[in-house]
């Protein structure tokens, strides 16, 4: 199993200074979330070959590996022109994956398309999530003969206000891809949005499992869907959290000892965004916690 970190809150260190930081932590594996300077959000990657060059150098002396690469790219967009520059861009990416020999990447299914194209951003009502899943599929028929063509892994999650939120069709749809490359990311902090039991959803998609994101969250539906009050009523905002273990309402050895009996043996990644202000902290804690359970449901 690689263990690794999302170092999005030091993202103010440079790329050189990032793998020392991780390996401090504790951490010989970072999940690359994107930044301004490397895989930017929705924008083309701003890498060249002497930051590509700088990278590796610094990450073979802190040693430190990259376990998986994240951009985030509009490739549900319907848009076409804006789901084109996507694919455009994950390409590019996908190069750069292999120019610092990483086998991984990961995204989500993807939104719809820019707020100012004048279409609904968010994917939740029904025709926008149609026409966002057929831009997706248009992309994988593009992109996923890239990945298996290069040997590199893609692994998706289901987001909050994405065109597919929950567990369900998720799964079914990474299935139907049909890929050996393509698997999916089962993210912690969007429990509460999958569905409602930890063990049973961890068992039924161990068959396409390769990724999880560990950080804690409350449940947004709690107190009869009171635990989080939005205004106006009826407003679509999806809300969630990435905090320390503990610090909310996943339930830890569920999960964990779930993951113990299906055999999971793929990438876990600390994903806290909630503590900038302590993130070194939050780096170390999350280290020995995740540690802990992985040592107490070991088989």
């Amino acid at each position: 199993m690689k263990i690794a970190l999302d170092p999005f809150m030091h993202r103010h260190l440079s790329l050189e200074e990032l793998p020392f930081k991780v390996k401090e932590l504790g951490y010989d594996w970072m999940e690359l979330s994107p930044r301004g300077d490397f895989l930017e959000w929705f924008k083309a990657p701003r890498v060249f070959p002497e930051r590509v060059r700088a990278f590796k150098r610094a990450l073979k002396e802190a040693g430190v590996g990259i376990a998986s690469l994240l951009p985030m790219y509009r490739w549900a967009s319907n848009d076409e022109a804006e789901r084109q520059a996507a694919v455009r861009h994950w390409r590019r990416a996908i190069q750069i994956a292999v120019d610092l020999e990483v086998d991984t990447m990961n995204s989500e299914f993807g939104r719809g398309p820019h707020p100012d194209k004048g279409s609904c951003y968010c994917c939740h009502t029904g025709s926008m999530v149609e026409t966002c899943e057929e831009a997706w599929w248009r992309s994988m028929e593009e992109l996923v003969p890239v990945f298996e063509r290069e040997g590199v892994n893609l692994h998706i999650e289901p987001h909050p206000e994405d065109w597919v939120e929950t567990l369900q069709p998720a799964v079914d749809i990474i299935r139907t891809v049909n890929s050996p490359r393509v698997k999916f990311l089962y993210c912690a902090p969007h429990t509460f949005y999958f569905g409602d039991d930890t063990r049973t959803m961890l068992r039924e998609c161990a068959d396409v499992l390769a990724h999880v994101h560990v950080g804690d969250t409350f449940n947004h539906k709690g107190s009869s869907g009171l635990r989080y009050i939005v205004n106006p009523p009826g407003s679509a905002a999806r809300v969630h959290q990435h905090l320390n273990i503990g610090q909310g309402e996943v339930p830890w050895d569920d999960f964990f000892g779930t993951l113990a009996e299906i055999g999971f043996d793929g990438i876990m990644t600390a994903c806290v965004f909630a503590w900038e202000e302590k993130a070194d902290q939050s780096g170390r804690f999350m280290r020995q916690e995740i540690q802990r359970y992985i040592e107490q449901y070991k088989k």
